[in-house]
């Protein structure tokens, strides 16, 4: 059976445009026009991705994607949005968006994207191992959580494959695009801002001080490394 998107935006010809080729790339689409019918939708069926436009009637884009995490529907989002604007972007991201796209896009790459996500998250890469122990934080991956001094951390899935990556790369220096690549899964260059934002969120949960990092390292110039405190 192919996958299922969900695609919700109020601009009819848009729809139209993505319902079209996202379907020619083999994918099954749905269609809601404003945020509290996507809300519904994802509340009552199964979906593998949603492209979410920011600027929507009834319930905005941040709204709907802030409610569906607090509500553990953690079905992938690929942002839109038409203001190329750090600000939506960057928030977009913290309530838990898994990407995004600024307006106009082609066709081509929201396809790109919407692949590209679901490669990662459908990708079969069980870990050999229950959980793995840098310094204090205990990291379960089939649970994706880690517990810290016998407190739990949940983390976004994203958030979460990120440090599991650094993790099993302990010590090792991993640049932006490496980590685009291997936690976007993009075969392309993307926009490395969306490392850093994850990275940011990460340190606000395991860091005894956000301002000094002991355990997530920023090796400047180069990327990030993950590494037991000293």
């Amino acid at each position: 059976m192919s996958q299922k998107v969900l695609i919700v935006d109020d601009e009819k010809p848009i729809v139209t445009l993505l319902d079209y080729n996202i379907k020619n790339a083999g994918f099954q689409t749905d269609v809601a026009y404003d945020g509290k019918e996507a809300v519904i939708k994802c509340e009552t069926n199964e979906y593998d991705l949603i492209v979410l436009d920011l600027m929507l009637p009834e319930m905005d884009g941040m709204a709907v994607c802030k409610h569906l995490r607090m509500n553990k529907i953690e079905t992938p989002i690929l942002m839109l949005t038409a203001k190329d604007e750090e600000f939506d972007k960057v928030l977009g991201l913290e309530l838990g968006a898994d990407d995004y796209l600024t307006k106009p896009f082609s066709p081509k790459e929201v396809v790109a994207r919407i692949k590209a996500i679901l490669r990662r998250s459908t990708r079969n890469d069980k870990p050999n191992f229950s959980s793995l122990k840098i310094g204090e934080l205990t990291i379960y991956p089939e649970r994706y959580e880690a517990e810290m001094n016998s407190n739990v951390i949940t983390f976004t899935r994203k958030e979460f494959e990120l440090l599991f990556h650094l993790a099993k790369n302990k010590g090792k220096v991993i640049s932006r695009d490496q980590l685009l690549s291997s936690v976007w899964d993009y075969d392309f260059v993307g926009d490395t801002r969306i490392v850093d934002v994850h990275i940011s969120h990460l340190r606000d949960k395991i860091e005894p001080n956000t301002k000094k990092p002991v355990y997530i390292k920023t090796v400047r110039g180069l990327g990030y490394k993950l590494e037991d405190p000293t």
